[in-house]
């Protein structure tokens, strides 16, 4: 049996360190410390109630450095921290002598990957990224599907995502653009990533709508043709899904018929977590397309409703 890798977490008191708390638990390895400035963290207790907490960054960096001196050092270091601060913490991680496993997205500008390519590099450490979606069997199946199939086939998608927010999100950094990139950054990289992944490389990316609460735009894949709709606004919701109490809403449709993946999502973060402890975890260079993404979508400039768009966006005042 292999012996136990040591973690730590820093953004341990956001909803997505639950996911990491329980991949931990769940590959039979140890967390040692956390960190959050906020002290609301009792769901420590269900994993890890012996895992040492810190709400300020200095005594954490300090503590992260005793552990090194006394002999204890961190295997990796688990980021769930906000956006803006990922490219800060994985530096911090590598140099504290650990890998990096951080929550999507990886950084907000495509250079920042480069930069971090050398660091990781420096100092011989792995850098790695949640992209869970590559993992839903349902997903892999279509992969392997389209793989298979003639490279000229180009195929028709509509995705929409709609996962209702209220009025704290737009108060918390979630709001902020600079600290965020804006709803694109926030809810949709995890899709434009499988995207990618399955179609391959972006030919054109339009945007259409570009608003605090709700984007929409048109990708241009080697294999597909993508109108997207993101929204924040429960508005936005099918009527059969609000009658249901649900606030959330996820579709793919691809030459008419649709993708059914709304199951499969529970263990997603710790069969993440299994691939990265045996070495094939998605690193710098798989996070690059989705990052580039998003990045070309922040700074777009919305051409409204011309040429290709999501049939939601007619309902859009």
């Amino acid at each position: 049996m292999t012996s136990q890798k040591k973690f730590a977490i820093i953004g341990v008191g956001g909803y997505i360190a639950v996911r990491h708390l329980k991949a931990i638990k769940d590959t039979q390895n140890i967390l040692l410390a956390t960190l959050d400035p906020a002290d609301s963290v009792g769901i420590i207790d269900s994993y890890f109630p012996d895992s040492h907490f810190f709400v300020e960054f200095e005594r954490f960096d300090r503590h992260v450095d005793k552990l090194r001196r006394s002999g204890i050092q961190l295997d990796y270091v688990s980021i769930c921290s906000p956006n803006y601060l990922h490219d800060s913490h994985i530096r911090f991680a590598l140099r504290s002598g650990a890998n990096a496993i951080c929550e999507k997205p990886l950084v907000l500008n495509p250079w920042n990957i480069d930069a971090l390519d050398e660091i990781e590099k420096d100092y011989n450490k792995s850098i790695n990224t949640i992209l869970q979606l590559r993992l839903h069997p349902v997903l892999i199946d279509l992969k392997k599907k389209l793989d298979s199939a003639p490279a000229n086939v180009v195929h028709d998608l509509d995705l929409t995502y709609v996962t209702s927010r209220g009025n704290w999100y737009y108060t918390s950094w979630k709001g902020n653009i600079q600290k965020s990139g804006g709803i694109a950054t926030n809810i949709g990289i995890h899709f434009f990533d499988m995207l990618t992944w399955i179609f391959g490389a972006v030919k054109k990316n339009v945007v259409n709508v570009l608003h605090t609460d709700k984007a929409s735009g048109y990708l241009e894949l080697e294999k597909a043709r993508v109108r997207w709709f993101l929204s924040l606004d429960a508005n936005d919701l099918p009527e059969s899904v609000r009658e249901k109490g649900s606030r959330t809403y996820r579709s793919i449709v691809m030459d008419k018929t649709e993708i059914e993946f709304s199951e499969g999502f529970a263990d997603l973060h710790t069969k993440s977590y299994e691939e990265i402890l045996a070495g094939r975890g998605f690193g710098l260079q798989d996070a690059r397309p989705s990052v580039e993404i998003v990045f070309q979508i922040r700074n777009a400039t919305p051409i409204g409703l011309k040429g290709e768009y999501h049939k939601l966006c007619k309902n859009i005042k």
